[in-house]
């Protein structure tokens, strides 16, 4: 009889599926139907009749879209409710889940922090927070190629197509 390795329990433990396709199913169709649910009564609100000398009222298009996306969710949400075979199938593990996390949570700071720092500076930070952690690359290309991203980025949009985008107390310090 062989000793347990105290890695391998914890592998077994990471690799425990979380969720399962059919409940993923479930809660994507559920997410999406409620996001119809709301763009549909704000069409309404709106207005989504078509004006005979005006065209399309503000809310027409969204209205049909959401139409069509609410009948989706629903085929979607009928398709997923009986338990079968497949709908018992791992989604995703617990080590998946964390990796998932990694991409994500960065990416709702880079979101939050373009409106206290500006998306140049947001933008530069999360390239190189990227190219350090999940790339490895050494902190000199992470510098430089978030910095010539950012700059390059600022040149095009700014000064070459004159389009403002959110800026932060560092282009505020330079004058834009």
């Amino acid at each position: 009889m062989s000793a347990i390795n105290p890695d391998q329990i914890h592998d077994v433990e990471a690799e425990k599926p979380l969720v399962s396709m059919r409940v993923a199913d479930i809660g994507v169709a559920l997410l999406f139907l409620a996001a119809s649910g709301i763009v549909i009564a704000d069409s309404i609100r709106l207005g989504f009749e078509w004006r005979e000398n005006e065209g399309p009222a503000p809310g027409y298009f969204p209205f049909y879209v959401a139409v069509v996306m609410a009948l989706a969710s629903v085929v979607n949400l009928i398709r997923a409710l009986p338990a079968s075979q497949d709908g018992a199938t791992p989604m995703t593990s617990v080590q998946g889940f964390g990796r998932m996390s990694a991409i994500f949570v960065p990416a709702v700071v880079y979101v939050a922090a373009i409106a206290f720092i500006g998306i140049y500076v947001s933008s530069a930070l999360y390239i190189a927070a990227f190219m350090l952690f999940v790339g490895k690359f050494p902190l000199w290309k992470a510098i430089a190629v978030a910095g010539g991203v950012s700059i390059v980025s600022f040149l095009m949009f700014e000064v070459w197509f004159l389009v403002p985008l959110p800026k932060g107390p560092l282009e505020a310090a330079f004058g834009f």
